[in-house]
């Protein structure tokens, strides 16, 4: 495997989404000579709102994905989704990359590529524009867009930060849940 692998989609045992985004084959240099290993970037999220991302290091592929993976379980974080998109527009910064999300109309699908994408499609976001600004670096863009994705707030949570009524910030909210309720 070759620096920059992207491996595809694979289900574990109990349906959760785990994708490597990146493989990174490094070497620390020591008085004897040089010990390579291998660096993971791997995303884990169970479709409905649950993801989390993490970078897993080990002397051999297998096990840095494992490690990767099992990091990515315990550092999963919940996502607002309202009708298959994003509630609001968000940019996430990390270092020098900024991601931009925008909430999309429904058949759009998910506008991202890279380390963006495998994280919003793991998280069950299927309407997204996102637009990588600054540094395409795969591991910079996973942490980014996890921050955008941490900053998303429900409409309900926002009108109680500015103690309004949930119906006068979004109109089309209670006729979106309806939608929701309906098709589940």
């Amino acid at each position: 495997m070759a620096k920059g692998f992207t491996g595809g989609k694979r289900e574990s045992l109990d349906g959760m989404d785990v994708r490597v985004v990146q493989t990174n084959r490094v070497s620390k240099t020591h008085k004897g000579g040089k010990t390579p290993s291998w660096s993971c970037l791997v995303v884990a999220g169970n479709g409905s709102g649950k993801v989390g991302a993490a970078i897993g290091k080990a002397r051999g592929v297998p096990d840095a994905i494992r490690k990767g993976e099992e990091s990515a379980r315990k550092q999963m974080i919940d996502v607002p989704i309202i009708q298959s998109t994003i509630p609001h527009m968000v940019i996430g910064q990390m270092g020098s990359t900024r991601v931009l999300l925008r909430p999309a109309s429904p058949g759009t699908g998910v506008v991202a590529g890279g380390a963006v994408r495998a994280l919003l499609e793991a998280a069950g976001i299927h309407d997204v524009l996102a637009k990588t600004l600054g540094s395409r670096n795969a591991v910079n863009c996973a942490w980014a867009t996890l921050d955008a994705l941490k900053a998303l707030m429900t409409p309900e949570q926002r009108a109680a930060q500015r103690g309004l009524d949930p119906s006068e910030i979004t109109p089309w909210l209670k006729k979106a849940r309806e939608r929701d309720e309906a098709a589940s």
